[in-house]
């Protein structure tokens, strides 16, 4: 039984929001049905960070659900799933999905993923990194999540901010075995 063409996007209060929204147009074009949730944090960096309104955001997805709204189906096991990337992934998200103590939509959609083992990515935004961001980083590996923080190749000599984006974008679907073809590969 092969899970359905079916992605988790989560996008929380971290720098980097246009990740998220590049993350749904990139799903969209692919045809892969998206289910989004924003936290609180996220909707204000997206004021901050960009241009875009809420809605234009929400229009890319598939599926929009409400952060507090734990009964919708990706807050479910049985909710079958490709899996979720978190785009970006604040330390506080981070933090809640590492101790299965959720407070909302986006960590208990985390959490299920993982306790399904599905493949949960996590776009890490912070630096510089203590000691308990790596501890907490190291814990989420052993359980199954993959740590990915957004961090440029320059192999590919980018000459735009979205060529960055993409890159960075593409490698993450790569581990879900989708070619977006987006990502200017080593010696291609």
């Amino acid at each position: 039984m092969s899970a359905p063409q079916r992605m988790v996007v989560g996008i929380s209060g971290a720098s980097g929001v246009i990740y998220g929204v590049r993350l749904l147009e990139i799903l969209r074009e692919l045809g892969i049905e998206s289910h989004l949730v924003i936290s609180a944090a996220a909707e204000i960096t997206l004021a901050h960070e960009t241009s875009l309104k809420l809605a234009q955001v929400q229009a890319l997805a598939s599926q929009v659900h409400a952060a507090g709204d734990i009964a919708a189906g990706i807050a479910s096991g049985s909710f079958r799933t490709m899996g979720m990337i978190v785009a970006p992934c604040s330390v506080r998200s981070m933090s809640e999905i590492a101790s299965g103590v959720t407070s909302g939509l986006l960590t208990r959609a985390a959490d299920v993923t993982l306790k399904e083992q599905r493949k949960l990515v996590l776009m890490v935004r912070e630096t510089p990194l203590h000691r308990g961001h790596l501890r907490t980083m190291a814990q989420l590996a052993e359980m199954g999540a993959i740590i990915a923080p957004p961090v440029p190749a320059f192999y590919t000599r980018p000459t735009t901010l979205a060529q960055i984006i993409d890159h960075s974008l593409g490698r993450i679907l790569d581990l879900f075995g989708i070619d977006a073809q987006v990502v200017n590969r080593w010696k291609d």
